[in-house]
């Protein structure tokens, strides 16, 4: 089964685009259906990507898959999960930061190895993709996508070996970068995560069966009970002989993506041990004990500054009010035929309520500052609807440096916050004052969530290279142009 493209096209007003979301089942039952659990799953999971989804199901002789562009909910009904009969399964939603938008680079990708069909989903992006993928044509492998999940899917198809566990782990010690990798063959569900733990990866329980899921509330949402993280460099595979750990690789050093708290995660998950929930509120605390400001309102900027704006409310003093309306009804697919409605686009996603914020100081919290457009737009909203005062108060540090491991940020000399001051990005966006959450506030905001016994809240297990530029791995200048031409 296949796909087609929609012809929808993805909104420009957001200034970070989420990565992907992973999901897989497996259940002991052979007669079970898992593809209404998948669904629910990546239903879970839309905030990771709005752009296409996908589910592939084996039945324990052949797989079968569907995936298209549009949400979960545009892309299935209730006729193709009725075709997508077997008992385990995989599933993705993608907003695509390697490859072009179009329905080949959907997931799960569908191919063949040696040892039968075979279905990767991906969340990450690998920093040698380019390198690989040249080597993989000069021996003769034809690439059908821009994917660089399809270069996962050649080397593991050339790896040598009959067990899946050791063909696997093969083919990821070739990798550079970031995954975190749900594969589906005709009799197990297999899921890897990088060595650094760049991206998150949950396992769970449903019964007799079990889970992986990008984030906690993706088994939450299906009923299954959490067991743990999967660990840095470590495999996972769920088969008739049960469930098996296997080792990839070492880790080096966990650096866990610091991003997943300020923005990319759902606010009900849990990562690694943190509570992102918590980690928000935290930030808001801190924003508020670092950067205090007299005002007579918090607000936050719907859905992702509405955790750390009623931290900051709570650390302050200050009252939590709703000061933006959201609709939630504009996804990010809605079509913008002109470049006026582009740049208009925020007032058909957000509205100032001018019966609370008319006459008021406004303190307004955001999860980060990307090229300053949107917020110069919401700051000139709210003036527009009485607000005499707004200081924007932002709960992390100012991204200054271009993400390579899944999160789609602009060239460097596109971020506002690597090329102006703070005061100059004050000036810019039309705020009465602006402060961001310092590194050690950021850190702290997640570590303090996390038992000490399980590490030291100053060893920084966290990747923060968006905002120091230290990354965890070597960067190549491969994928640092590949970065600067799809920008």
């Amino acid at each position: 089964m296949g796909g087609h493209y929609t012809g929808l096209h993805e909104s420009q007003i957001t200034g970070l685009r989420e990565e992907c979301g992973v999901f897989g089942v497996y259940l002991s039952d052979c007669e079970a259906d898992v593809s209404p659990m998948i669904y629910y799953g990546l239903y879970a999971l839309q905030h990771r990507g709005q752009e296409s989804a996908g589910i592939a199901v084996t039945d324990g002789l052949r797989l079968r898959y569907f995936k298209d562009m549009g949400l979960v909910s545009e892309v299935f009904d209730p006729k193709i999960l009725s075709q997508l009969k077997g008992y385990a399964g995989i599933g993705h939603v993608r907003y695509s930061t390697t490859g072009s938008s179009y329905v080949a680079n959907a997931q799960p990708l569908v191919v063949r190895y040696k040892g039968g069909d075979m279905a990767l989903a991906h969340n990450g992006n690998l920093v040698n993709a380019v390198s690989l993928r040249g080597e993989l044509e000069a021996q003769g492998a034809i690439f059908q996508t821009t994917s660089d999940t399809e270069v996962i899917a050649n080397l593991i198809s050339r790896a040598e070996g009959d067990d899946i566990k050791d063909v696997v782990s093969q083919a990821m010690r070739q990798i550079n970068g970031s995954y975190a990798v749900v594969i589906l063959t005709a009799d197990a569900v297999i899921g890897v995560r990088d060595p650094y733990g760049i991206r998150p990866l949950c396992l769970g329980q449903l019964g007799d069966g079990y889970v992986l899921a990008s984030e906690s509330c993706a088994l939450d949402a299906i009923g299954a009970e959490f067991i743990r993280d999967i660990k840095p460099g470590e495999g996972i595979a769920i088969s008739k002989n049960g469930l098996e750990s296997f080792k990839i690789m070492d880790s080096p050093k966990r650096a866990l993506c610091s991003f997943e708290f300020v923005y990319l995660a759902r606010t009900d998950s849990v990562i690694d041990g943190a509570s992102v929930y918590r980690a928000r509120i935290n930030a808001g605390h801190m924003l508020a004990m670092e950067h205090p400001v007299q005002a007579d309102m918090v607000i936050g900027v719907p859905d992702s500054g509405t955790t750390a704006a009623i931290g900051y409310a709570q650390q302050s003093g200050i009252p939590f009010g709703e000061g933006l309306i959201k609709n939630r009804y504009v996804g990010r697919t809605f079509i913008q035929p002109e470049q006026k409605m582009r740049e208009e686009g925020v007032k058909v996603k957000l509205n100032a309520l001018r019966e609370t914020v008319k006459g008021k100081r406004i303190v307004m919290v955001d999860d980060s500052i990307v090229r300053g457009t949107t917020s110069r737009q919401i700051v000139d909203m709210l003036k527009e609807a009485g607000a005499i005062e707004v200081h924007m108060r932002i709960s992390s540090p100012p991204v200054q440096y271009p993400c390579y491991f899944g999160i789609d940020t602009p060239s460097r000399q596109h971020l506002i916050g690597a090329t102006h001051s703070v005061k100059e990005i004050s000036e810019i966006i039309g705020a009465d004052s602006l402060g961001y959450l310092s590194m050690d506030g950021l850190v702290r905001s997640i570590a303090e969530t996390v038992g000490s016994d399980e590490f030291d809240a100053l060893s920084n297990p966290y990747c923060m290279a968006c905002f120091d530029g230290r990354y965890p791995m070597e960067v190549s200048c491969e994928a640092q142009k590949s970065l600067f031409e799809r920008h």
